[in-house]
């Protein structure tokens, strides 16, 4: 297997080290810190999905709460964006340590605002603003701690893995302990986002004893110009990472924000546990088959993404097919095929960046990636506005969307190789 990590990325990667005021490794077990925090933080951003059922059943309406998970996209892009650009013009530390608070508390106001649209639209932007830290800075953190001169050499795209599989056991297990808790448990819109403010707390604690990785940039430059990501225009984000990002996050809110709310009827002794189950389903899918995505990867081939759209066509048009039957089984496979394809999809995106990237834009470049992924949870809005604009149903809007993901896969076919 061709070894990515030598040649240009080591070069780079001296480069960064030659930086003024440049830092030296003194903890080589560091990086566990890191995918902690990152987990915590995914935990809070993704424990409101199974309870979307439970707000629905309250009483507030379907779009509002569909809103509601959409908004919480607002606080990611703009976190992703300038987020990014700045940990690499700063250091990783400065804009990672403040994200578990930032995640704790966006969980007390939706912990203290189940009453309170405001309230509860505030949380979920102050989680997205966590999750979108986590994802840009704190996957870069992780990346350069998972190698020299922080830890001993391991194989190529540790840090891609280790950023993913934190990111999707965090969705997973929040949604999973929430739902659960919603269900069975005392104070079902309350109890569950504390249980994430004590891990996020544990969390900000832990990242006070982690190094800095990257030395902060003397320059003169001015801070507009460091917004740009210039690698974004490279010919195989463009068509490779980008097209696979559409889709990691339309695949997830698929499965575990439209299915549930369609199932109600079918599962109406228990909604929250059901959704809490999809979710999971879908996320534990996603993080099991990360391992096996690491091993069937080939560099500088289009091997992974072309099996991650495959996966999002085949669960799409499972999903039309679920939604027009409602058949409980239909909708579990359905999660499991549109995760494995989040989760193939999120490592492949993830290897080509790292491949691409030189150590000062790797945060900006998996800025814009996830940026863009995260756009995929305006779906369910979307299509709650069509159905009840237009009455189009959901097994045809589902057909369309299985239609614009074979466009995508036309397109990355396009690169096959280099």
């Amino acid at each position: 297997m061709a070894n990515p990590a030598t040649g240009g990325e080591r070069e780079a990667a001296a480069a960064v080290l030659d930086r003024p005021a440049a830092i030296t490794a003194t903890h080589p077990r560091a990086w566990p810190a890191v995918s902690a925090a990152i987990f915590a933080i995914a935990w809070g951003g993704n424990e409101f999905t199974p309870l979307l059922v439970m707000y629905k059943r309250d009483g507030l309406p379907v779009t509002t709460v569909d809103l509601l998970l959409f908004e919480y996209v607002l606080g990611i892009v703009p976190a992703l964006l300038i987020g990014g650009p700045l940990s690499d013009r700063y250091g990783r530390r400065p804009l990672m340590r403040p994200a578990p608070l930032v995640a704790a508390a966006g969980s007390l106001l939706l912990a203290f605002g189940s009453s309170s649209v405001p309230m509860l639209s505030a949380g979920r932007v102050l989680s997205g603003v966590a999750i979108g830290l986590a994802m840009a800075v704190g996957s870069s953190w992780l990346k350069e701690l998972s190698q020299p001169p922080f830890a001993p050499e391991t194989a190529s795209g540790a840090g891609a893995r280790r950023s993913a599989m934190s990111l999707t056991g965090g969705f997973g297990v929040g949604a999973g302990v929430a739902g659960v808790m919603a269900q069975w448990g005392p104070l079902p819109g309350v109890l569950p986002y504390l249980i994430n403010v004590g891990l996020c707390l544990a969390a900000a604690a832990a990242l006070a004893r982690t190094p800095e990785t990257l030395a902060p940039e003397r320059t003169t430059a001015r801070l507009l110009d460091d917004l740009k990501v210039p690698a974004a225009a490279h010919r195989r984000f463009r068509l490779v990472a980008l097209p696979i990002s559409l889709w990691l996050f339309t695949s997830s809110a698929t499965a575990y924000a439209i299915m549930p709310t369609l199932m109600m009827p079918r599962v109406h002794g228990a909604p929250i546990a059901f959704s809490a189950l999809i979710t999971v389903i879908t996320l534990g899918c996603g993080f099991a088959i990360q391992s096996v995505a690491r091993r069937l990867d080939r560099p500088g081939t289009i091997r992974l993404p072309v099996l991650a759209l495959l996966l999002v066509i085949t669960g799409m048009g499972s999903a039309a097919a679920a939604s027009s039957t409602l058949t409980l089984w239909l909708t579990i496979a359905t999660a499991a095929v549109l995760g494995m394809g989040f989760g193939i999809g999120l490592v492949a995106g993830l290897l080509e960046i790292e491949r691409m990237a030189r150590p000062d834009d790797l945060a900006g470049l998996t800025a814009v990636f996830y940026a863009v992924s995260y756009l995929g949870f305006g779906v369910p809005v979307v299509m709650a506005m069509t159905h009840d604009g237009t009455g189009i149903g959901y097994p045809a809007m589902f057909a369309v969307v299985a239609v614009a993901a074979a466009g995508c896969l036309a397109l990355v076919a396009r690169c096959r190789r280099g």
